[in-house]
């Protein structure tokens, strides 16, 4: 994937964010869009090796419009400043988990898990969690997650409302409650868990990550370390599914 080109695309297009300019480089666009797609294509072959779930997954699948939905936004830019791609066995708009590419000038990152629950599925993860605290630790405190992700008690992200503000260069949780949420142990030691209002992880990588081939093998190691905390939150979400 040449995310060179594909940066330098994105920066000139955040300068000159209107349909005239866009337009006038549609064949720049075609183009960066294609060799994207190719690289979501070689994701999903290599996610496979490990999570068979995701065979059935075209790229479309995965990908979105490019188009921003302006309607109740103060910005009315037309175009969306990066590529994205959800590689999600259930689909892009399931509560089911999956894992995440961005590409965005200097704001490149890989991501694992589940966002945007509902309250009574939040209080059926945060139960499972209570009854198999041995088993989630096992999940967000290993060595390899922790590499990748830190801890909740690291992570000081506070409720941001889209991707730009994952701002800090790992974290897990995008959101969190205050305090222990109504119902549960104040005092449990492990409340920092209870506090997450999802169950997704990222981490930042540099602009040139996702140049040549390389970075298909440095996105496994990471999706392999979250993949066990998704799994066990996903057993309790696709009861609702």
């Amino acid at each position: 994937m040449d995310a060179k080109r594909i940066l330098n695309y994105l920066r000139q297009l955040q300068a000159h964010n209107t349909r005239t300019w866009y337009l006038e480089h549609k064949a720049e666009y075609d183009a960066v869009r294609a060799d994207f797609e190719r690289g979501v294509q070689q994701a999903i072959e290599r996610i496979v090796t490990f999570d068979p779930t995701v065979s059935h997954l075209r790229v479309k699948d995965c990908t979105y419009r490019f188009n921003r939905d302006t309607r109740f936004s103060a910005d009315k830019s037309p175009y969306k400043n990066h590529f994205g791609a959800y590689i999600a066995a259930h689909g892009k708009k399931a509560l089911h988990g999956g894992y995440y590419l961005h590409l965005e000038p200097d704001h490149c990152m890989v991501a694992c898990g589940n966002y945007w629950l509902p309250t009574n599925i939040l209080t059926s993860c945060r139960n499972e969690i209570m009854a198999n605290i041995d088993q989630w630790l096992q999940c967000v405190e290993s060595p390899e997650f922790l590499r990748y992700y830190g801890s909740t008690e690291e992570n000081h992200t506070t409720s941001p409302t889209d991707v730009d503000s994952w701002d800090q260069p790992q974290g897990f949780g995008l959101t969190r409650l205050k305090t222990c949420p109504s119902g549960y142990p104040r005092d449990w030691e492990y409340v920092r868990y209870l506090r997450l209002k999802d169950y997704c992880c990222w981490h930042r990588v540099p602009d040139d990550f996702f140049q040549n081939d390389h970075w298909l093998d440095e996105i496994d190691p990471m999706f392999r370390a979250a993949k066990p905390m998704m799994d066990m939150m996903n057993s309790v979400i696709d009861d609702y599914e």
